[in-house]
């Protein structure tokens, strides 16, 4: 008997210790999947992006890592919120990525051109930004973006399509 008791105390103690089922990430999951548009005004005219956003602290230390690829108009945009010094290393990235460093109005601060896979070198605009995004290497030679362009997000970037999103940038458009 005293056999049965510690025998149904062990499974007690098993299954009491065992691990929690895994939590529902899937809001999280959607929220990474989905995109939000960007806008890019330069000299050369309008450019829209459909980007994704890595809001999280998690997501924004995982951005674009291991991806193999990157469409012609997608990227990810990295709010920082409050703006801060931000700096970006190329770790465990697999292809080359234009960084852009969005000023608290709207302009791009610096404008990292095809950052080399894997660099460990970090790259900031050293001073305050409001945002990074990140585009296919390459991508903003092909377009004629540069420093000083405007930049705008989420329902400021496309105001026809009512977009419903509280990541909403709106730099003053004057220049």
């Amino acid at each position: 008997m005293i056999r049965a008791h510690s025998l149904f105390a062990i499974a007690l103690l098993a299954a009491c210790s065992s691990s929690p089922p895994a939590a529902d990430n899937s809001a999280q999951a959607q929220a990474a999947a989905a995109t939000l548009p960007v806008v890019i005004r330069s000299a050369k005219g309008a450019h829209r992006f459909d980007v994704d956003v890595a809001a999280s602290q998690q997501q924004q230390e995982q951005g674009l890592m291991f991806r193999k690829s990157l469409a012609d108009n997608g990227g990810m945009l990295f709010p920082m919120d409050p703006p801060r010094t931000a700096s970006f290393w190329m770790k465990d990235t697999l292809i080359p990525l234009d960084m852009l460093f969005i000023h608290t109005d709207g302009t791009i601060a610096f404008l990292k051109s095809d950052a080399q896979p894997y660099s460990r070198i970090p790259v900031s605009a050293g001073v305050p930004v409001a945002a990074v995004l990140e585009l296919r290497g390459g991508r903003a030679a092909e377009l004629g973006i540069a420093e000083g362009d405007r930049v705008s997000w989420g329902g400021c970037a496309v105001p026809q399509a009512k977009i419903a999103t509280d990541l909403n940038f709106c730099p003053d458009p004057a220049r």
